[in-house]
């Protein structure tokens, strides 16, 4: 799947969150919450229904996520991941674990308690 942009995710959160609506539910939806008119929502639908990561059914102009919210954070983790840290995983944890503050002690249990269910 190509890589979904901010403008594109902004229309992926409420089919992730709510699920299939029409098309002007998005709008005002988006309306609402950004600014956007109704041109702007419906070109980013159609180039999300380009993409494949929507499904457009009629009658109502029905959109509905084709992808979920968890692929999308993977294929960008795993983009990320290889841009800036040459595909190491490792080299990517340490920079997030160096960065300043580090992790709260409960977070550091979630890690642990990760790596423990994935050996």
């Amino acid at each position: 799947m190509e890589k979904l942009f901010d403008s594109e995710l902004k229309v992926m959160e409420p089919l992730w969150a709510d699920g299939a609506q029409t098309a002007g539910a998005l709008a005002k939806r988006l309306g609402d919450s950004c600014g956007w008119n109704r041109n702007t929502t419906y070109t980013v639908i159609k180039k999300l229904i380009d993409k494949g990561a929507v499904a457009r059914s009629d009658p109502g102009f029905v959109c509905a996520p084709l992808v979920s919210r968890e692929e999308v954070q993977r294929l960008e983790t795993d983009s990320l991941i290889t841009r800036l840290f040459g595909g190491s995983k490792a080299q990517f944890l340490s920079a997030f674990l160096s960065e300043k503050g580090g992790l709260t002690p409960g977070e550091a249990e979630q890690l642990r308690e990760l790596i423990r269910n994935w050996e």
